[in-house]
């Protein structure tokens, strides 16, 4: 079972820290929260020492507030909130507390914002980079019903599932990534420093050389003679790549192909899918309409292509057809799921049905991605194979035939 290492808060106000056993994250912080301790950071140990050093200063260096720091603050903020803390008194504790620089600055902003006389919907709604359109509603919807503990346990939940998954599909492409960039560490290696020995060795036997040869020789004299431009290339493509997607023609266009690659395209889909049904129903089972839940959800999918298609279902369902209807005209759920929509519209469950729907499109994607390494790995074998034939041929042919020419062959 995994350790992982905390630091808490005790009832007295004071520091502790120490590890405990748990299968998930989430049963770490339940677990040091039985204790009678207010977690502050719970991170997996590693195993060597001035682990925790490293972690929390990078923690302190980074500003950034992830899903990690939003399940761990709407834990706390659900333990303080079913404790009867007030609201600013809790927020102001957390900004104390937390050694996150990003979150700390947030917290700090939002206790400023709440002693000010505004709401916690209006103070977080001025940071949207941190708290998104679906948070701020959850959180709008906790303050008029007065269930604001619910609320963050739900956030709870639904940040720790989203990490979950994202982990799942990081660890599922972190081999092919990892093969693929070794490739071309190698290509690169073999094209500026080895071929050009060859080249010359060639030159000087003055030997008619075959089309491969010929064709290594001269993809390998490109990189020697532009290599400082294929490195600013290379260098500048990400930029380049993040200023493209900001045009909503572009990001339109590539989060539709991104649905179409083959076999990756289909586990993404479907958790972009999952993703859709377990906002739609947190939204719903908060109180949401119908209406504004969708117009809510389209941004939290993080698909343009998608998030049109729900805005579409979204006008649809104002001008009076059902969620059934519109979801069948949409083409983007499986007939499975579809059942579900529908039997869910005619009982009045759409949220039970909607959470079914998020488990079978996650339980889908999870057998996927296991299965993803076992499809990858014979194309990147053959593609490895195809490369090393194409050197062998390229170089040791040539060889060869000059032994033969030295032998009298």
């Amino acid at each position: 079972m995994p350790l992982y290492s905390y630091k808490a808060k005790d009832a007295g106000g004071g520091y502790k820290l120490g590890k405990v056993e748990a299968q998930t994250e989430a049963d770490a912080i339940d677990e040091v929260s039985r204790m009678g301790l207010m977690p502050i950071s719970i991170e997996e140990s590693r195993g060597f020492v001035g682990a925790s050093f490293s972690l929390d200063l990078k923690e302190l260096l980074r500003g950034r507030v992830g899903l990690s720091e939003l399940v761990m603050l709407c834990r706390q903020m659900y333990s303080l909130s079913k404790a009867g803390v007030p609201i600013i008194r809790a927020i102001g504790g957390l900004a104390d507390s937390t050694d996150h620089y990003g979150l700390k600055k947030s917290l700090t902003a939002l206790n400023r914002d709440l002693i000010g006389g505004r709401s916690l919907t209006q103070a977080m709604s001025d940071q949207p980079k941190i708290y998104n359109s679906l948070f701020v509603s959850m959180i709008n919807v906790g303050e008029n019903t007065g269930r604001l503990e619910d609320v963050f346990y739900q956030l709870a939940e639904y940040f720790s599932l989203e990490q979950e998954t994202r982990k799942r599909i990081s660890s599922a492409m972190r081999y092919p990534f990892m093969v693929i960039i070794f490739i071309g560490v190698a290509i690169t290696i073999l094209n500026i420093w080895v071929i050009p020995v060859f080249s010359t060795m060639f030159a000087k036997f003055g030997v008619e050389l075959p089309l491969t040869t010929r064709i290594l020789i001269g993809t390998s004299a490109f990189f020697v003679s532009y290599w400082p431009y294929m490195l600013g290339i290379v260098v500048a493509l990400p930029f380049v790549i993040r200023r493209a997607l900001r045009v909503k023609s572009v990001r339109y266009q590539w989060d539709r192909l991104k649905l179409r690659i083959p076999v990756i395209g289909s586990i993404l889909r479907r958790a972009l899918l999952g993703r859709f049904c377990r906002s739609f129903s947190l939204m719903l089972r908060a109180g949401v309409q119908l209406n504004m839940a969708l117009t809510l959800v389209a941004s939290a999918i993080d698909n343009r292509f998608l998030e049109e298609r729900v805005n579409v279902m979204r006008r649809e369902i104002e001008h009076g057809n059902s969620l059934a209807t519109v979801a069948v005209q949409s083409n983007m759920f499986t007939p499975l799921v579809l059942q579900m929509f529908a039997v869910g519209d005619e009982t009045g469950r759409v949220d039970e049905l909607l959470l079914e729907a998020a488990t079978h499109y996650e339980r889908e994607v999870d057998y996927d991605l296991k299965a993803l390494t076992s499809k990858i790995e014979p194309l990147l074998l053959v593609f490895v194979a195809l490369l090393v034939g194409v050197l062998a041929l390229g170089i040791f042919t040539p060889m060869w035939d000059m032994y033969g020419a030295m032998q009298g062959k």
